[in-house]
C-alpha cells in the first residue's frame, strides 16, 4: 500500500493479485495527505480481507460440493493419491531421497525401493499418520503432536521420537526459543489453535508459522508442522495445501519474513493452487 502523487493530488494505491493479473485500486486523498491516513489504510486492509475471505469461502464451498459427489471407493483412492504426493514432497523438503514414483511404490504397491531404510520407513509411517488424520477428527493437543512424532520417527530416530527437545537449536540464522520455554509455548499454541475463531486457511497459516518458530522437536519439525497445517484445513472442510519440494525456497523465504509475511505468502499460494475453484 503506497501513496502516489498525480499532479496536485494524492492517492492511496493498493495492489493485489487476482488470478493471473495484478489488480491495482486507488483511493483519492486530496491535495494533502490526511492526518487520519493510518485509519484510511486500515479501512482498505479490511476491504481487502473481505474480498479474500469471499474467495476462500468459495473455494471451501466448491471443494465440499465436489468431494460430496464422489462415491466412497473414489474418495479412498483420492486420499491415497494425496498421501503419496504429500508424503513425497514433505519428506523431500527435509532431505529424503525417495522420489515421487518410489513414494507411490511404498504406499500403494507396498514395495520397497533400493534406498536408505530410514527414508523408506519414514515415508511409510508418514503416510499412515496422514491417512489416519484424515479419517478421524481429533482435537488438537500436545499429546496428538507427540504421538504423530513418535509414530513417524519411532523406528528411525528412537532417541528423540515423541519427545520435546531439551537443548538449544538453530535453523540457519534463526535461533529457536530456549528449550526450557518449549512446553509453555506449545501450550499457548494449542490454546490458540483450539480457541481462536478465524478462517481455517488463516488459522492453518498462523498455526504452522507459530509451530515452526517454536521448533519443539530435535528433528522432524517441518513434517509435523505441515501435518498440523493440513489437519486444520481438512477438518475445517477446506481443501489441503501441499508445499511442493520444487517451491521450497519460496516457502523458506516466507518463514523468514515473520508471521504476517508468512500468512501473506500462504494466502497467495493457497489461492494459486485452488484458483480453479474461484473462477
Amino acid at each position: 500500500m503506497v501513496i502516489r502523487k498525480k499532479g496536485k493530488y494524492f492517492y492511496l494505491q493498493r495492489s493485489y493479485r487476482g488470478g493471473n493479473k495484478v489488480i491495482t485500486k486507488e483511493r483519492y486523498l486530496g491535495k494533502e495527505i490526511p492526518k487520519n491516513i493510518e485509519k484510511i489504510k486500515q479501512e482498505l486492509r479490511k476491504e481487502s480481507k473481505k474480498e479474500l475471505y469471499k474467495k476462500l469461502e468459495k473455494i471451501k464451498e466448491s471443494f465440499q460440493k465436489e468431494w460430496g459427489s464422489y462415491p466412497e471407493s473414489i474418495k479412498e483412492k483420492v486420499k491415497e493419491q494425496i498421501s503419496i504426493s504429500f508424503t513425497y514432497n514433505t519428506n523431500a523438503i527435509e532431505g529424503s531421497t525417495i522420489t515421487l514414483e518410489e513414494a507411490r511404490e511404498i504406499i500403494h504397491d507396498k514395495v520397497a525401493p533400493r534406498k536408505p531404510l530410514r527414508d523408506i520407513k519414514e515415508a511409510e509411517a508418514h503416510s499412515n499418520v496422514f491417512l489416519k488424520m484424515l479419517e478421524k477428527e481429533e482435537k488438537m493437543s500436545e499429546e496428538l503432536l507427540l504421538r504423530w512424532h513418535e509414530e513417524i520417527f519411532g523406528e528411525t530416530k528412537k532417541d528423540i521420537a515423541g519427545k520435546y527437545r531439551d537443548y538449544l537449536v538453530r535453523v540457519g540464522d534463526y535461533r529457536a526459543p530456549d528449550w526450557q520455554d518449549v512446553k509453555k509455548l506449545m501450550k499457548e499454541l494449542i490454546r490458540f489453535v483450539n480457541g481462536v475463531k478465524i478462517n481455517p486457511v488463516e488459522l492453518a497459516a498462523r498455526a504452522h508459522y507459530k509451530f515452526e518458530s517454536i521448533h519443539p522437536f530435535g528433528d522432524g519439525n517441518g513434517r509435523i508442522g505441515r501435518l498440523l497445517m493440513n489437519q486444520i484445513l481438512w477438518h475445517g472442510k477446506c481443501p489441503m495445501l501441499i508445499i511442493e519440494y520444487k517451491k521450497r525456497r519460496a516457502y523458506y523465504k516466507a518463514l523468514n519474513k515473520g508471521e504476517e509475511g508468512f500468512v501473506s505468502y500462504f494466502f497467495r499460494r493457497y489461492l494459486a493452487v485452488h484458483k480453479v475453484r474461484v473462477t
